[in-house]
């Protein structure tokens, strides 16, 4: 059996160790593991696993990686994964665990059961260049907010809760801004698909990932909300249907 996975990089609820199946959730743009962990107190059939990448939360004084292939590289090198498992991740956690999932097929390792995927557009269709992560922070934390909601007024409104959430945003735009998707085969694994009705990221452009699983069709579910979707009124719907997915 695997090794318990490096300390640093996970954050294990409390209280999951006797489930079987663990689900370990990559943070969206700015954010950290303290949001997913939470998430253990109504998912009772999985084990929760948070991610905790450098240069946030726990890890603040570390040096936050500058680009997909560095962040994923090191995943591939340093996170023990404990099959059977699940990958979650949200908007930008959505594309890493896409490239983790393909670094960890190249590099031999266990493939996750499934790929749960949320408020993320297919990674194969165009963008446009934002360039938001050349913003000064104020500018820089006003356009996600205005785009995505997700930062606390708190946050919004405190000089040096705003540095760090900036430092944090930044860091992960700078990833998304210079990403460029590679063509590879489709993965082995199973998709589900999640998104909120008044999101940018539109039905369609969450749809386009079944170009990428062999595992026939994907499975998708809209919900009432915005970006953050899971935040809001549906937060239980929401959670019964990760948790089912991921079991």
């Amino acid at each position: 059996m695997d090794a318990p996975a490096t300390p640093r990089w996970t954050i294990r609820a409390p209280g999951s160790e006797r489930s079987a199946r663990t689900l370990y959730c990559l943070p969206h743009g700015g954010g950290s593991a303290a949001e997913y962990v939470r998430w253990a107190r109504d998912l009772r059939r999985v084990a929760v696993c948070a991610v905790q990448l450098p240069g946030r939360g726990s890890r603040l004084e570390e040096p936050a990686p500058t680009g997909m292939d560095e962040l994923v590289g090191t995943l591939v090198e340093e996170l023990v994964l404990n099959p059977p498992y699940v990958l979650f991740g949200h908007s930008f956690g959505a594309l890493v665990a896409y490239e983790f999932a393909q670094a960890l097929r190249t590099a031999g390792r266990p493939l996750p059961e499934r790929l749960i995927l949320s408020s993320y557009p297919a990674p194969h269709l165009p963008r446009e260049s934002s360039g938001l992560h050349r913003l000064p922070d104020g500018e820089l934390l006003a356009e996600v907010a205005r785009l995505h909601g997700g930062i606390p007024d708190e946050v919004l409104g405190n000089a040096e809760l705003s540095r760090l959430a900036a430092h944090c945003v930044r860091a992960d735009y700078r990833i998304v801004e210079t990403y460029s998707w590679r063509p590879r085969p489709p993965l082995p694994v199973p998709i589900t698909v999640l998104g909120g009705r008044d999101d940018v990221v539109s039905e369609e452009q969450l749809a386009a990932w079944c170009a990428h699983t062999t595992m026939g069709p994907i499975r998708q579910r809209t919900f009432a909300g915005g970006h953050f979707y899971f935040r809001e009124r549906q937060r239980a719907a929401v959670l019964r249907t990760v948790e089912a997915a991921a079991c």
